[in-house]
């Protein structure tokens, strides 16, 4: 077995698949099983970090495999919802144009350094995991309907364009420190 085939990188590769299906799903109106697809895949964000500290089997594929499992399923998750029209447009361009930022940044940096390691920062980690329970909470709202989920759903709006910005920028500032000091 291949070293960087693992039980995290496998957990991540789950992640990567259950993807379309949370997509497909959203699209049908199948607001149950879209939700409890995306929980599972949520968990496995979290499960295959555990598993790779605790176990000290991280990998540099595992590394750069981890974040764009995660974009893939919250960007399309994002855009299921758009599609759904179940979110505002223009949270999902929030979230889809910081992602296009940072990789314009990183694509820039890596042009004109020899900076190959971009890793994820504190900021980056909490503006994913408000992503998750924003697309939860619609997703939720959809799937069980009560003036308590419409409420939470349009207060989660706020706080995770928040910290899509506030994260977007904190890996601007840190793009030009690492720069700078190379």
């Amino acid at each position: 077995m291949p070293g960087w085939l693992n039980v995290p990188n496998l957990l991540t590769l789950l992640r990567l698949g259950l993807t379309p299906l949370v997509i497909q799903a959203i699209l049908e109106g199948r607001h149950l099983l879209a939700l409890a697809i995306f929980a599972a895949a949520a968990f496995t964000d979290y499960l295959d970090g555990a598993t790779a500290r605790r176990f000290k089997i991280a990998t540099p594929s595992g590394a750069y495999l981890d974040p764009i499992a995660d974009k893939c399923l919250l960007s399309g998750v994002f855009l299921a919802l758009a599609g759904a029209h179940l979110v505002p447009r223009w949270l999902v361009g929030i979230i889809i144009g910081r992602d296009v930022y940072i990789l314009l940044g990183v694509a820039t940096v890596m042009l004109l350094t020899s900076i190959r390691r971009f890793p994820p920062s504190i900021w980056g980690k909490i503006s994913t995991f408000v992503q998750i329970v924003t697309a939860a909470v619609w997703m939720a709202r959809d799937a069980f309907p009560c003036p308590p989920l419409n409420f939470l759903s349009f207060l989660s709006l706020w706080p995770c364009a928040g910290c899509t910005l506030w994260s977007g920028l904190h890996y601007t500032w840190r793009g030009v420190q690492m720069a700078r000091a190379h």
